[in-house]
Parts: structure tokens; C-alpha cells; sequence
């Protein structure tokens, strides 16, 4: 990286202001990911907040755009940070975060690549890699998979996401449980109130989709819409078993 992308940015977040599709980078509309309903030729995502919020369901396409913007941002699309390359990074997947990144266009203010792309699919290779680089330089390290997997993860998120840059998460939910979902939630705002964090993430979590400042996007098959988190069917199926818990699973395992 350079000195120059190094520096202190005297700007507040959102610095990636808006990714769009260039069409004409479009050369085989019936490859994935550009078969999906999301990507029709005037694709189009602003980010007008410090924190960004996109839900929907499995299969949409928010894992894809998310792999997109890391890309665009300089970050190896199977998680990481710009320069890390995963131990468990395949060249299928990033000739396809290639392939969309290289036909998205961004309008940043300003340029920043910063940051940190989590999956936590690939937190344990991502520990693993920065356990042993510590042990290797002498240092005594963070030390991320001593820790139950909840706990790693917010270790990880504190050590790494006190910094300007952009951050993004791709279900950050899957290891946590609802007690250690607040304590996400309240890392999220000190990165909001620090107003040098940018967070784009994608997310099932109510709890999570609930966060006061963000903007809240809902993915359906004709794109993206701004929501409330009482409006997503994520909240109302959770309301439904919370006021109910026994009649709700009976009611779904007779069905």
C-alpha cells in the first residue's frame, strides 16, 4: 500500500460513495453472477450513510455484491485485508469476484482501501494466518483461537476495526449468539461515532438489521429497496415464533 493511501483521511465515512455496472464489461450474460436478477444493465448501489445494511434471502445475490465491493476496494474477495491472501483462496471464486469487480464502476471520496473484508467462513484461516505471523516476528499475538468462536470473533472485530477504512461484513450473525450480537452492536456504534469507519454488511439478524443509523437495504428479485427492519419477513417470522414459540414450530412441521 501506498504512503499516500496510508495517510489520515480528514473526510467522514461513507468514502465509497456509489457502485454501478458498466454494461459494456458485460460480455456473457448468462455467467454467474451476471444472470441474476440483481444485475440488470442500470445496476446501481449508493451508500449515503456510514453504515449500510443489505438483507434478503439465500440465493439473492448479497454474498456477491459484497465479494464485488471488497474487490473493488483491493481486498482478496474470500475475506481479508488489502495484501492478505487467504489460506483458503480458489482461483474459481476469484476468477468470479474478478469478473464483477472488473465490471463495476465506484465513485469514491475519497479512494480508501483501509479496512477489512470478514466471511466467517474463513475467520479460522484468517486467525491462523495472523496467530503464526506474530509468533514468527517474536510478538506475543492476539491469540484469536484460544478464544470460544463467539469470542474470537469479537476480539478479531476489536483488534481490526478501530482504524479509518471500509468494512465489510458478510453475516458477521453466524457464530454469535444473541448476547454477543449486543456486543457487536455496540462495536458498531463506537466505528459510527468515531465517523472514519464505513460498514457495508449483509445480514439475517433482526437484532442486527435494527441498528438506528444505518441504511437498510432489502434484495428481492427486482433489486434493491430501502426497509424497515418491521418490514423485512426476517422480523415478522421472528415476532411470529417469539409470541409463540411451541405453536409456531408445530404449526411449520405440520405444514
Amino acid at each position: 500500500m501506498s504512503r499516500r493511501s496510508n495517510r489520515t483521511i480528514n473526510l467522514p465515512a461513507p468514502y465509497l460513495k456509489r457502485i454501478w455496472l458498466d454494461p459494456s464489461q458485460v460480455h456473457d450474460r448468462e455467467a454467474y453472477p451476471f444472470c441474476l436478477p440483481i444485475f440488470p444493465d442500470d445496476f446501481e448501489l449508493s451508500f449515503d450513510a456510514a453504515i449500510t445494511i443489505i438483507v434478503g434471502e439465500n440465493g439473492t445475490g448479497k454474498s456477491t455484491i459484497l465479494e464485488g465491493i471488497a474487490a473493488l476496494a483491493g481486498y482478496d474477495d474470500a475475506g481479508g485485508g488489502k495484501g492478505y491472501m487467504p489460506v483458503d483462496h480458489s482461483d474459481a471464486r476469484e476468477k468470479m469476484g474478478g469478473q464483477l469487480s472488473k465490471a463495476l464502476r465506484a465513485s469514491w471520496l475519497p479512494k480508501i482501501t483501509n479496512g477489512w473484508f470478514f466471511r466467517a467462513e474463513s475467520f479460522f484461516s484468517v486467525a491462523r494466518y495472523l496467530d503464526k505471523a506474530a509468533r514468527d516476528a517474536g510478538q506475543v499475538g492476539p491469540d484469536f483461537l484460544s478464544h470460544s468462536h463467539g469470542e474470537g470473533f469479537l476480539r478479531f472485530f476489536e483488534e481490526r476495526c478501530q482504524r479509518q477504512g471500509i468494512f465489510i461484513f458478510d453475516e458477521p450473525e453466524s457464530a454469535l449468539s444473541p448476547a454477543r450480537q449486543i456486543e457487536f452492536l455496540k462495536l458498531l456504534r463506537r466505528m459510527d461515532d468515531s465517523r472514519i469507519c464505513q460498514v457495508i454488511m449483509a445480514t439475517h439478524s433482526p437484532m442486527l438489521m435494527a441498528y438506528p443509523n444505518a441504511k437498510l437495504l432489502r434484495l428481492g428479485k427486482y433489486g434493491l429497496e430501502p426497509v424497515t427492519v418491521e418490514e423485512t419477513d426476517h422480523y415478522r417470522l421472528m415476532r411470529e415464533f417469539c409470541d409463540d414459540p411451541r405453536g409456531f414450530v408445530e404449526a411449520t412441521l405440520a405444514e
